[in-house]
């Protein structure tokens, strides 16, 4: 169970660690300097830092913020732009598959079967090189996986990579669990308990791996465990016409959502995480809520960021450690961002989140219906 490493109190925490431990977080992108200046603030003031929570005014989204999905003449126009976009190879894709592979089992949830046998990681690529065939392009997939996922999702990947969609797979990063007074946890095996740090990882694991490629005008961003966000022309256009930096896909929120609202704060419309809105805020119950879906501009991704670090708790053997995570919808406080009211429904439905076991078995026909409607597994497997 947790407990404090001998002599972990002061120094490089990397001194103290086994070499199985230390060679697994320096091939994960560890930045000891950073660590060090996280932990002696949590060791100094705890976990109520003050950028946890939103200073800014809090407001409702108006009206305007957001684009709504259209059907007719406006879709037909966004697919045309987002075609146009895939067939000169501007276009990449970013599959989010890190995490600690701890909901389903113990196994890297990217490799579960998803429907009739094949894997989320099966569906997310085929429908990316069903997409690149009919526009007739060439969709290179970033795979961002971790520390956890890493081992079994590489030589999937590099099997499923073609000269249409060739798939390359960089890490996250990792970093170390501390208790909450600063000090090293060690989990069941007396081993330092090692997490990823979390999808605001993201611009810094790409610039590492030297990602994205140069040719990449624009790069969508999706979760491997939402086989509704597809590679879907109509999205890009959408995010092509309207000339922002950022767009992100919203969907009406629904009882048991957990996540991200949708917030102006001093008058920007951005992402806000639950736990950094104020008690009771009635934005925790705002209209629509977000799916860690994106569009970038590539050039976005190449340029760095200030996302803060978080000190989030977590129950780990039924102790609270601290982990430190940034958080990708933070970008949108820092760059216009369009926000795109996607369906949740029928065969249009963008948002089929699986977060455990049970999910994937409720979710059946949702998911058939939006890959018969897309036409993901016509020569897409």
């Amino acid at each position: 169970m947790g407990r404090m490493t001998s002599g972990d109190s002061t120094g490089s925490v990397l001194s103290t660690l086994d070499a199985e431990s230390r060679a697994l977080l320096e091939a994960s992108n560890f930045d000891q300097a950073t660590f060090d200046r996280l932990r002696a603030r949590l060791k100094k003031i705890g976990t109520e830092w003050p950028e946890t929570q939103i200073a800014g005014a809090l407001a409702p989204l108006e009206p305007e913020d957001v684009t709504t999905w259209p059907g007719g003449d406006v879709r037909d126009r966004w697919s045309a732009l987002g075609k146009q976009a895939l067939a000169a190879g501007q276009v990449a894709s970013v599959i989010l598959a890190g995490g600690m592979a701890t909901r389903f089992g113990g196994g890297v949830k990217a490799a579960v079967a998803a429907y009739k046998g094949h894997s989320f990681l099966d569906l997310k690529l085929a429908d990316v090189r069903a997409v690149a065939r009919r526009a007739g392009g060439r969709v290179p997939v970033l795979l961002m996986a971790s520390v956890a996922t890493s081992a079994t999702l590489r030589p999937l990947a590099a099997k499923a990579s073609t000269p249409e969609i060739p798939v390359q797979t960089f890490n996250q990063c990792a970093s170390v669990r501390l208790l909450t007074n600063g000090d090293v946890f060690l989990d069941a095996d007396n081993r330092p308990s090692i997490y990823a740090t979390g999808h605001g990882d993201l611009l810094e694991a790409l610039a590492l791996a030297g990602l994205p490629p140069a040719n990449a005008r624009y790069v969508v961003v999706s979760n491997v465990d939402n086989l509704g966000a597809s590679l879907d022309p109509a999205v890009l256009g959408a995010h092509i016409a309207g000339g922002r930096p950022v767009t992100v896909e919203v969907v009406e929120r629904r009882q048991g959502d957990v996540g991200g609202a949708m917030a102006r704060v001093d008058g920007v419309p951005q992402i806000v995480e639950a736990f950094r809105l104020p008690p009771r805020s009635p934005l925790n119950d705002s209209a629509v809520f977000n799916t860690n879906t994106f569009v970038f501009d590539a050039a976005t991704l190449r340029t760095p960021q200030p996302f803060s670090f978080f000190p989030v708790r977590k129950n780990v053997d039924g102790i609270t450690v601290i982990q430190f995570e940034r958080l990708l919808g933070q970008i949108t406080a820092f760059l216009p961002t369009q926000i795109l009211h996607v369906p949740r429904d029928g065969a249009d439905n963008r948002f089929i989140p699986i977060k455990l076991p049970g999910d994937l078995e409720t979710s059946q026909p949702d998911i058939e219906a939006v890959l018969k409607a897309r036409r993901t597994l016509d020569g897409g497997l």
